[in-house]
């Protein structure tokens, strides 16, 4: 695949399960109480899907970083790794609650309640935290020293995975969902990523963009090497 294609289709793919997330998320906010199961599952379905879609994100942002530069193929492999474990740490915690949405016969907190709530708290806390910084240093890292995107998405990339980092004490500061800051708190989870979603949602598109411009750069370059080699040949 031509490093077009890559683009290309990393870029689409990026952008469709960046709106699946964007979706998402506000559906968490609906009742201020226990919610019903059709919300539970709707939202874990959306999220689960768009999940898969970011699966073939990350690979094809590192076959891109592998087609720019093969020297930096264990950069690649980072990208790719802690994107697809962050997936796993989404998989889990949707599956809980869906889980025990199905299984408790009254409406719950599945985020806080039920059987399976406690076991969430680092993976949709602190362990998604910081993989997710760990992709966004190592993407950074990667767009900055390549320039395989503008500035912009490497700078950004850093600042997100500052905000992630912030985000890892929270485990200290309880369990109410309905606090900010806190292990399983609004600001840990949902607001991390509806910053994530829209973040990848812009670097996505720019990526698209980036693919039309590698398909016109070469067709220029070929213009120019023709017009050298006719005046050589005249």
């Amino acid at each position: 695949m031509s490093e077009t294609s890559t683009r290309r289709y990393a870029g689409l793919f990026g952008v469709v399960a960046s709106l699946f997330i964007i979706v998402q998320v506000p559906l968490y906010f609906l009742y201020s109480g226990a919610p019903p199961d059709w919300n539970i599952l709707t939202r874990s379905l959306i999220g689960i899907t768009g999940c898969t879609f970011y699966v073939v994100y990350f690979i094809g942002l590192r076959q891109l970083i592998v087609r720019v530069s093969p020297a930096h193929d264990w950069l690649g492999s980072v990208v790719q790794m802690a994107g697809l474990l962050w997936v796993a740490m989404v998989f889990v915690p949707q599956s809980m609650e869906v889980g025990a949405a199905i299984s408790v016969q009254h409406d719950i907190d599945t985020t806080t309640e039920g059987p399976f709530a406690a076991a969430q708290y680092l993976m949709q806390g602190g362990i998604s935290r910081l993989l997710m910084a760990l992709f966004l240093v190592a993407f950074g890292i990667a767009v900055l020293r390549l320039k395989l995107l503008p500035a912009w998405v490497g700078r950004s990339a850093f600042v997100v995975a500052a905000i992630n980092l912030a985000f890892v004490p929270a485990v200290y500061f309880g369990d109410d969902a309905a606090d900010f800051y806190s292990a399983q708190g609004w600001g840990t989870t949902a607001s991390m990523g509806a910053l994530w979603s829209v973040w990848t949602l812009a670097v996505s598109v720019g990526i698209l963009r980036s693919a039309r411009s590698t398909t016109t750069v070469p067709r220029a370059s070929a213009v120019r090497s023709g017009q050298r080699m006719a005046t050589h040949l005249g």
